[in-house]
This record gives structure tokens, sequence and C-alpha cells, in this order.
């Protein structure tokens, strides 16, 4: 993508924790978004979510913050996941429906885990029962890909961190006695997508999970923010190797804080 003759770079935003919690809008947020926009950065919406579309995404992002987003910009995990498994005639899943939308929309059959799918992908499941895992882990003892859309162990709220799609993949993963292949952030199925919708020009994340946010932002090469607004309460919960370029509050010190980089 090239960019116009004004446009600073871009900047990738985790969402949870980040511009929202739950639904509310983090403080300051949509203040933030238009003002970053207004100074010429391409803003690009990067959630390990796999719960929502992205006209979902962009949805959520308007009604909580007031900010007009576009579906081209978002990805999600869902649509890693579905990248990954591209090719292949069936797969099942766990998880909320986008994750059938996402497979459906690059050409993959959905199909229950008894029609002996070649893939079964799992995310974040709200309604998860021990049926569900038996008949995922059953599947992929028969053969099927163990794929999940992100390994994060909790997701952030406003009353704290909630069990995350993590906590599903290893249930299966144990019942099944398989290893996932990992398609969200730090790992490379997302970061393609991610890629893709780069505009010319330097690369800012700003997210509140190291493992994850900081975690792709380092290995890609891009400037890194990190905000105590999501799961990331302290200082002291950053791991020395994922330590990030900068640390704010939230993401409504994200302008001035490229204002005094810009002088």
């Amino acid at each position: 993508m090239n960019a116009p003759a004004d446009m600073r770079g871009t900047i990738v935003l985790d969402l949870d924790g980040v511009v929202y919690l739950d639904a509310h809008g983090v403080p300051g947020a949509g203040d933030a978004l238009r003002s970053l926009q207004a100074d010429g950065w391409h803003l690009v919406y990067a959630t390990n979510n796999s719960t929502k579309t992205r006209a979902d995404v962009v949805r959520h992002i308007e009604e909580r913050t007031g900010f007009e987003a576009y579906p081209a910009d978002a990805v999600t995990s869902a649509m890693a996941a579905a990248a990954h498994v591209r090719g292949a005639m069936s797969a099942a899943y766990v998880g909320s429906p986008s994750i059938g939308h996402e497979l459906e929309a690059v050409g993959v059959e959905v199909v229950e885990p008894e029609a002996s799918p070649e893939a079964v992908v799992v995310g974040l499941d709200r309604s998860i029962t021990y049926g569900r895992i038996d008949r995922a882990a059953r599947a992929i003892r028969s053969g099927a890909r163990l794929v999940a859309t992100n390994t994060d162990a909790t997701y952030p709220t406003r009353t704290g961190p909630a069990p995350g799609a993590g906590t599903i993949v290893a249930a299966i993963a144990t019942a099944a006695g398989a290893d996932a292949v990992s398609c969200g952030k730090p790992h490379e199925p997302f970061a393609q997508l991610v890629r893709a919708r780069l505009t010319d020009g330097p690369v800012l994340i700003v997210g509140d999970r190291p493992e994850t946010d900081i975690a792709l932002g380092r290995r890609l090469g891009w400037g890194t923010v990190l905000v105590m607004s999501g799961v990331t309460e302290t200082r002291a919960d950053v791991p020395d190797d994922l330590a990030p370029d900068h640390v704010l509050g939230s993401i409504a010190e994200l302008p001035a804080l490229l204002a005094r980089d810009a002088g």
C-alpha cells in the first residue's frame, strides 16, 4: 500500500484494554484516535479477540469511542486462523460464530467435529461445555489439526482479567494429546495480515500485553508502546526481554508522546 505524501506511518492498535474495556471506551480513546488520524497516521486495529467479525470490531469502536473506523483496517485472530487453514476442505470450530464466518470467507467448509474435519479451530468460547471439548478432542485424535486463534490466558475486563482463549485451547489440547498451532499475535499468520495493511513509513504498535503486542512489534522491528489500561498494571509485570520503547497510562497520552517525538 502506498501512503499519501502527508502520511506519517502506521499505528497498529490492540483493542481490548487499549481502546475499550467491555462496553466502555478507555477514557480519552476517541479523542486520541481522532487526533492521530488528523496528524496523518494510518490506524490498523489488531485484536486477538476471535469473538468479533471485522464489522463487529468497527461497530464496537464507534459505539464505545465515537470514532469511525473501517472494516478493511481490522485484523482479528479468527481471520489469521482462517488464513492458516485456507486450502483445507473442511474445518470444525469451537468458539464464536465469527470463526465460522472467517473460515467460510476463505472457502473452508464448516462442519461438525463428527464429520472428520481436516482442522479444528479453537478460540474464545464463553459457552464452552464438557461435551464440546470431548467432541473437538475426538476429532483431533482422529487426525484433525488443532489450530488456535490465539493462546492468551486472559483478556481484560472492567472487573479484572477473565479467562481467555488459551484456557479453552489448553483443555482441548490436553484431552487430545496434541499441540496447537497458534495464529494470533505475535505469530506469523497474524503478522502477515497486518503487514498487508501497513502504509509506507514507520510502524508503531500499541498494546496492553507484552507477550503478544510488544513481542510482535519487537519481532518485526516496530516501535512499541505498552499501556497500563488493560491486563498489565505495573512495570514490574513486564519481562525484561519484552520491555517496550514507551510506557503510558493509556492511549489518551499517545498523541502528546508522538508530538514530542516529532518535535
